[in-house]
């Protein structure tokens, strides 16, 4: 005896279909490829150069910025972008555009650790610089100290210090991280 809401009766033809996507499904993905177009028209040129885009797409962004905003013709061709995105895998356009939009805060941060190490090297003489040397063998001891020393005399006479400035010069050009 078969019962009514037996799920062989009511079995779809893409139940089984792993492959299936739904018109939700498309519709949502188009307008997260649309959208991921639409970052990277607010992008500029140099940093677009930095991104490795197909070279379709890299067009269409960049002729995007021909075309003048809040017009019919500028909607299509953000969804013309759009489709091309679709064609493509999101994730390493993603990581690249975080990576190119990021790139700012990972200076500032790098700007505000050599900040610190150049206060601790005035603060703690001799000491820190011992410990530097340690972490950084390329550095050069006297020129380090030398440094220190000026930036101490001329910070006891004044706020500014141009020794103070060539030693954080220094530390940023000869530390890579």
């Amino acid at each position: 005896m078969k019962i009514v809401g037996d799920s062989e009766h009511f079995q779809q033809p893409y139940d089984n279909d792993d492959d299936y996507v739904s018109r939700t499904e498309f519709k949502k993905e188009s307008e997260d490829a649309q959208a991921l177009g639409m970052r990277l028209v607010a992008l500029s040129k140099t940093q677009l150069d930095k991104m490795d885009l197909d070279e379709f797409l890299y067009d269409a962004v960049l002729k995007s910025k021909l075309i003048k905003q809040k017009t019919e013709a500028y909607r299509r061709h953000l969804q013309y972008i759009g489709k091309l995105m679709r064609g493509f895998d999101h994730e390493p356009i993603q990581a690249a555009l975080d990576k190119v939009l990021n790139k700012n805060n990972n200076e500032a941060a790098q700007l505000q650790i050599f900040e610190k190490m150049r206060e601790r090297l005035l603060a703690n003489g001799d000491d820190e610089v011992q410990s530097l040397l340690d972490q950084h063998p390329q550095l050069e001891r006297q020129k380090l100290r030398q440094l220190i020393r000026q930036a101490n005399k001329e910070l006891a006479k004044g706020p500014e210090s141009k020794s103070s400035k060539e030693l954080f010069k220094y530390l940023r050009a000869e530390i890579k991280e």
